[in-house]
């Protein structure tokens, strides 16, 4: 049984404990309103970019000449994953859960006989992958120091993507990022960049509603897809990015709202214990006493 000071100890390390995780549930409830409206603010622009892109691809006069972005490189026997994680922890299972989306789909195209590469864009993901999958992480991003992610950082991502591909390092691209839906729910998704997967031109969703208007596109609609494109692998680099962001403070937040909860649940059975201890300890004492005054 711990001594009195023991329990003193414990008990005051747990209170500071809970110091930190009570600031840190404060400081990730404060980031996360700006994340959550950055990430449900990028989702209807990356989705109008889908439905524009899937118009334009529907009129491609012979698609046989298109952009191998849209139709790929005709075979597909070496993926590129781009994994999104955090660059720190205490976030729940936010990292491990895109960590194991990502080691399913690989294992699974390991099975299937294709090759692998993995791009790893924080450090927590590169760290859970390092046992099993770590030779085939070929690069890396950090985006530690950084206060918030923009654009510039997207741009830098989407243009190693097109470095690789241009030079045939991979056929396919497919990006991971945990999609934000409340601050106790965040679902790891994988979204396919190259080539690229656009929603069937002949829904509602990516009609546009023109009107009955009649459009003529200069340069040729080629043209303006290709570079739309490229466009769009930034584009949906930088929403994963924003939503990546959202779920890690949700994550952090729903986390460290429990650890503040445990901390209390344990200095309560600390303090009920030690107060037992305490009570027997002078129960013992008064007993000696009144034993040795008999004595006498």
């Amino acid at each position: 049984m711990p001594s009195l000071k023991e329990l003193r100890n414990r008990i005051n390390s747990v209170k500071a404990t809970r110091k930190i995780t009570k600031a840190m549930q404060m400081v990730a409830a404060a980031k996360l309103r700006r994340a959550q409206e950055a990430a449900e603010a990028s989702r209807p622009y990356a989705e109008r970019m889908d439905a524009v892109l899937a118009n334009l691809a529907k009129g491609v006069a012979n698609p046989e000449n298109a952009s191998p972005l849209l139709v790929g490189t005709g075979k597909d026997d070496t993926h590129l994953l781009i994994m999104m994680t955090a660059e720190r922890g205490l976030c729940g299972g936010f990292n491990s859960n895109i960590a194991k989306l990502v080691r399913q789909n690989a294992l699974e195209l390991l099975r299937e006989g294709k090759k692998i590469k993995i791009l790893a864009v924080g450090r927590k993901g590169a760290d859970n992958l390092k046992r099993d999958l770590g030779n085939y992480i070929t690069d890396r991003v950090s985006l530690a120091g950084l206060k918030s992610v923009g654009f510039e950082q997207a741009s830098e991502i989407a243009d190693k993507v097109m470095a690789g591909f241009g030079d045939e390092e991979f056929d396919v691209c497919t990006v991971y990022f945990s999609r934000f839906e409340s601050v106790i729910s965040q679902k790891p998704t994988g979204l396919q960049l190259i080539p690229a997967r656009l929603p069937d031109a002949g829904d509602d969703a990516a009609e546009p509603d023109n009107g009955g208007a009649a459009y003529e596109y200069e340069p040729e609609e080629d043209v303006i897809l290709d570079q739309l494109l490229r466009r769009n692998i930034s584009t949906q680099i930088f929403r994963g990015l924003l939503e990546n962001a959202a779920s890690e403070q949700g994550a952090r937040m729903s986390a460290m709202d429990s650890a503040t909860r445990n901390a209390s649940d344990m200095i309560d059975k600390l303090t009920l214990s030690y107060n037992r201890q305490r009570q027997a300890q002078i129960t013992k004492e008064l007993i000696e006493i009144i034993s040795g005054a008999e004595a006498l």
